[in-house]
């Protein structure tokens, strides 16, 4: 019998892959969750043997990691520009290289970091890919707490079937102090048309939509790595 392909090997080689585009003196931003964990460690590796980067992370738990493997960390107060980002993607749209992200639980400073940066790199196994986004995970959206309820009720009018993202009990918290919430809209055809119409929900603060960001992607799979780009 044949043994199934390991997604955490494709991911590993995806994420040195990304990290090899990586230059002396670079400013970074540090992805979160599984994939970005994995090139942390292979960053960490170039690292110790003289490489001389700063990075930018999008979450606590990314700060804390990237303390522990020696990496230096910078912040938006002294550079206002991030040279590339690597990070991973919960949905990966075939053509465009729309992301659907934010299942890791950064939303907001993810968004914030890819915006802030001149590449993005973005590192996933071949079961991230999909024909349209959604068609695999809900979309998450940051939502202030007050009045959340509310909120969540205009997700719901606006097709979205919002869940509320509980930990341990209660209500998940992002380290910007936010609710988020799982919205299910199955299939979506026009994602920069329905960005827009959540983004004029009050109350959101973000959505996982990332249309336009991706420099490239890199695709780890049992036959090797693909590279895509816009």
């Amino acid at each position: 019998m044949t043994a199934s392909p390991d997604p955490s090997e494709a991911k590993r080689r995806a994420a040195r892959a990304a990290v090899e585009a990586v230059e002396d003196g670079m400013v970074l931003g540090l992805g979160t969750g599984s994939t970005a964990t994995f090139a942390l460690k292979a960053l960490a590796e170039r690292v110790a043997r003289g490489l001389r980067v700063q990075g930018i992370p999008t979450s606590e738990r990314t700060a804390a990691l990237a303390r522990r493997l020696g990496i230096p960390l910078t912040s938006f107060a002294a550079h206002r520009w991030i040279d590339l980002t690597i990070d991973g993607a919960d949905e990966v749209e075939r053509g465009t290289l729309s992301l659907i992200k934010g299942r890791g639980g950064a939303l907001l400073r993810e968004k914030i970091v890819a915006c802030a940066s001149r590449r993005l790199i973005v590192i996933v196994d071949a079961s991230k890919l999909v024909d349209r986004l959604g068609q695999r995970s809900a979309l998450p959206v940051e939502i202030v707490p007050f009045g959340a309820e509310v909120t969540m009720e205009r997700l719901g009018d606006a097709g979205g079937a919002p869940v509320l993202r509980m930990s341990d009990g209660v209500p998940f918290l992002s380290d910007g102090g936010h609710h988020l919430v799982d919205c299910d809209f199955g299939e979506i055809p026009d994602p920069s048309e329905l960005d827009k119409r959540l983004h004029a929900i009050v109350g959101v603060i973000e959505t996982g939509l990332f249309i336009g960001k991706a420099s490239s992607v890199i695709v780890g799979t049992p036959g090797g790595l693909k590279v895509w780009h816009p």
